[in-house]
């Protein structure tokens, strides 16, 4: 850390979430004046990224400044006190406007606080506001939003991934030094890797999903976004861990994932590389730095050995029964009678009537669309041979896990077969779409811990492209350590990380293709 945090704006917008609390703790600068930067930050370029639905300007600078003032008085702090937190769009949050990106619930103030947020404001953080993502966290591109898109910081015209990749798009952008996602089949991972971000789905049930709207219960779990390893690893440690009001919350204690990012010496280490999650269908590019953060793993020395997975070619197909499913289910209960939209209840008009006209306005057309085919794979007659046998591969996809835990630490692969597409590319395309999430659903079916980290820059269009680390469940702490090595040698490969400086919005680096 230097003394640069404290020179002006765009060094505090610059500077990880560390060097802040290190400068604070210093006094070289307060809450106050980093949460104004991002303040500033959102109010000059939001307009065109989009990354934020709701900005809670009032709340956020009290909270700095209770936190500045017990940092004067010498209380003990967390160890992310002071920092700002943009908090994706699904998460509720006392007193805020909470939708879901969806016009069913446009307007909703939630009357309480999900678990995750909580423990970030017990730890003293700032929360800024609510960032944009898919309707119900239905996609891969945050074009389903019913606000509109968000647009990728490298590039304007590109998609910045999705589900969450309003919270991507805020880190990329400099709005805000860390950020809060979930993640069902790759909504953290997918768009971190297309912004050059770091993003970590927890393992299931490591982090509590109460208060978060759930769209796939068996699937969703809440996880940090950050632009560097070691913030990831600090924030994880602030909203993870056991929570009595999640059932599915696992009574364990949090992996040592903080330290993890100190052990970027690999050896002893073996990793696995993905065979199926290679080749045809992959753009060049990604193919082309995934094998250079390969050798880099390599040179952290780690031990690379191939690994086949049979079964995950069919984890897309799975996935798209399961998730529907439950999205079917869980969705079911907006139905215009307890809360939500609700039209035509002028006495005129049946409960069914009602019911019919808030869902079809209130519901975008991939949410209606996953509504359809979730009720359609549970029908009578139909429960066996789709929802069942999707339950079968899902089975199948987590004995090839436990298959290549008896050989290697953790798996690695691409975190997406492309870099960012164009917005509007895809959408009139569900199938295309879908496969963008290749890569990561294998890791939602079975529930293990996994992240994507960046890798440098295609070299065909100046975009990011990152690599996915997979590792058991419980095993946290192997992610962040793969992660942060591979950061350690890429940086000393490039001289810094892959966002060090503020660059005119869609403008990437192609004169330094990394």
């Amino acid at each position: 850390m230097t003394d640069a945090v404290t020179t002006g704006g765009a060094e505090i917008l610059t500077s990880s979430a560390t060097d802040l609390v290190a400068a604070m703790e210093a006094g070289q600068v307060s809450s106050v004046e980093i949460t104004q930067a991002c303040l500033d930050r959102i109010e000059a370029v939001d307009r065109q990224v989009h990354a934020f639905l709701t900005v809670d300007a009032e709340r956020a600078l009290r909270q700095a400044r209770e936190v500045d003032s017990r940092r004067a008085a010498g209380q003990r702090l967390g160890p992310l006190a002071g920092v700002p937190l943009a908090v994706k769009d699904l998460f509720c949050y006392q007193g805020m406007v909470t939708t879901a990106a969806s016009r069913m619930l446009a307007g909703w103030v939630s009357p309480y606080t999900s678990t995750v947020v909580q423990r970030c404001v017990d730890a003293g953080m700032v929360i800024l506001g609510k960032t944009n993502l898919d309707e119900f966290a239905m996609g891969s591109s945050t074009e389903t939003s019913a606000f509109g898109p968000t647009h990728n910081p490298w590039d304007l015209e590109r998609i910045p991934g999705g589900s969450g990749g309003g919270s991507a798009a805020a880190l990329a952008a400099f709005q805000a030094p860390l950020a809060l996602g979930t993640d069902t089949g790759g909504s953290i991972r997918l768009p971190a890797a297309l912004t050059g971000t770091v993003g970590v789905k927890p393992t299931y049930g490591g982090t509590s999903r109460y208060g978060v709207i759930a769209m796939a219960s068996s699937l969703d779990q809440p996880g940090p976004c950050a632009r560097t390893v070691a913030d990831a690893a600090l924030l994880h440690q602030v909203i993870a861990g056991y929570d009595p009001m999640d059932q599915t919350s696992i009574p364990r204690d949090v992996p040592p994932v903080v330290e993890a990012c100190r052990q970027i010496d690999l050896a002893g280490m073996r990793l696995g590389v993905v065979t199926g999650l290679s080749g045809q269908g992959y753009a060049p590019g990604v193919t082309q730095r995934f094998e250079e953060a390969v050798a880099a793993l390599r040179g952290a020395g780690a031990e690379v050995i191939e690994v086949s997975c049979p079964h995950f070619e069919h984890a897309l197909g799975a996935y798209y029964l399961i998730q529907p499913a439950e999205v079917s289910s869980n969705l079911a209960r907006y139905d215009a009678m307890r809360y939500g939209l609700r039209l035509d209840d002028d006495g005129e008009h049946s409960a069914e009537q009602v019911m019919a006209a808030s869902r079809g306005a209130g519901f975008g057309a991939e949410a209606k669309r996953r509504i359809i085919l979730g009720t359609y794979a549970l029908s009578s007659g139909y429960y066996d041979a789709y929802y069942g046998s999707a339950q079968k591969v899902r089975t199948l996809i987590s004995r090839d896990f436990e298959a290549a835990w008896a050989t290697c630490d953790a798996l690695i692969s691409p975190t997406t077969p492309t870099t960012a597409f164009r917005i509007g590319e895809r959408t009139d395309d569900p199938l295309a779409m879908y496969q963008a999430d290749l890569c990561t659903i294998p890791a939602n079916l079975a529930g293990i811990a996994t992240g994507s980290f960046p890798a440098g820059l295609a070299p065909e269009d100046g975009l990011p492209v990152g690599l996915q680390v997979m590792a058991p469940v419980l095993c946290d702490d192997r992610v962040y350590r793969v992660g942060a090595a591979l950061e350690a040698q890429l940086e000393a490969a490039w001289g810094g990380p892959l966002l060090a400086s503020i660059p005119p919005l869609g403008a990437a680096a192609k004169e330094d293709v990394r």
